[in-house]
């Protein structure tokens, strides 16, 4: 299920912050993304995965392996309740 959720997590990324090539390793920060990304980033998550995040998340930790993981934990957060 985790690695569903990354593949969902990375196009969700690529497409809100259209990732040029060679920059998989970009920052939400060097991609360009602001307040109104972070709102679409979080909102698009919620609606595909069912996972609520906050947008403070984004710039707490602004790289996609971190937004992988906050969004996996806070669906097994989910799944357990």
């Amino acid at each position: 299920m985790s690695d569903t959720i990354a593949q969902k997590v990375e196009a969700i990324w690529r497409d809100v912050l259209t990732v040029p090539s060679g920059q998989d390793d970009a920052t939400f920060f060097e991609l360009g993304g602001n307040s109104v990304s972070a709102v679409r980033l979080v909102s698009r998550i919620e609606e595909e995965l069912a996972v609520w995040i906050d947008v403070g998340d984004m710039f707490e930790d602004p790289d996609l392996a971190e937004l992988i993981r906050t969004v996996i934990a806070k669906a097994d957060e989910a799944s357990a309740a």
